[in-house]
């Protein structure tokens, strides 16, 4: 049986997933835009890659199971890619917290029947997460309640209601929820993983450069003194879903160029969605 492996948004991080780990395998592409499906697919199929797509928001349950009943046709689920997210300016805070925080949930609740010995879910997930302002005792309804409680929860925080405050906080409850699955995936031989890019040269980051947010500033301040490039996100991807990393899941690979240490100790600082003061218009 074929191996089936599903990657949702092949904007950014998705293609060069795709290209990585698509080789010999079936790939089953999904996107909240059609025309970028079609044109995605269209162009790994001509590369030679065996390429399945169906259309896909994470925010709509219907929409999520529809896509994981893909799977099951066509081979055996090997891995799970989910790429798909807004970036803080991209939409108001509400549908931020849909698509990133609920939406994950609902993926990760599709999958997880499809998941078997040997199968690999990699979600991701930002630095951002690791400079969230986010209370301890918010932090298990981050990882485990139900998405009616966990709305309420994160509307309790201070900053959620702006784009960067959804932001931050949806991606640290991706990072607590792949903890607290990764015990329930594993009882299925399964591994479930983030990957918490930095600044990644993508078409997200330059919409949030143009939106105001000070992109070029945080760069030159990480220590690898270079924007990311999706292709060093991919190589992490592909690294966690191979058997070198057997061992690694319920975790979170940071991938930021040092961005996160130079935030820590050093004087440099970026926007906290706390200070209203430093919100970009």
């Amino acid at each position: 049986m074929s191996e089936v492996v599903a990657i949702i948004g092949t904007r950014g991080f998705g293609l060069p997933c795709a290209r990585r780990l698509g080789c010999g395998r079936r790939l089953l592409l999904g996107d909240v835009s059609p025309q970028i499906l079609e044109t995605t697919s269209g162009m790994l199929r001509q590369e030679g890659y065996d390429v399945t797509s169906c259309p896909i928001d994470v925010s709509d349950r219907d929409s999520v199971r529809a896509f994981a009943a893909q799977v099951a046709p066509i081979g055996r689920l090997k891995m799970l890619v989910l790429t798909a997210g807004l970036s803080p300016h991209m939409a108001p805070a509400e549908r931020i917290l849909a698509v990133n925080m609920l939406g994950t949930i609902e993926v990760m609740d599709a999958f997880l029947p499809l998941a078997e010995a040997g199968t690999v879910a990699v979600i991701i997930a930002s630095s951002a997460a690791y400079m969230a302002p986010v209370p301890r005792e918010v932090e298990h309804d981050l990882a485990v309640a139900a998405p009616e409680k966990l709305l309420a929860c994160v509307r309790g925080v201070t900053g959620s209601d702006t784009g960067l405050g959804a932001y931050w906080l949806a991606k640290r409850s991706n990072q607590l929820r792949v903890q607290a699955q990764a015990p329930i995936w594993g009882r299925r031989g399964a591994r479930i993983v983030t990957v918490s890019p930095g600044l990644i040269s993508t078409a997200m980051v330059d919409f949030e450069r143009k939106a105001g947010s000070p992109i070029d500033h945080a760069v030159a301040n990480t220590p690898a003194g270079r924007i990311g490039v999706p292709d060093d996100i991919a190589a992490a991807v592909e690294w966690l879903a191979s058997p070198a990393a057997s061992y690694i899941t319920g975790t979170d690979l940071l991938v930021d160029g040092g961005m996160t240490s130079a935030l820590t100790w050093t004087e440099f600082r970026t926007q906290d969605p706390r200070d209203r003061d430093q919100q970009v218009p």
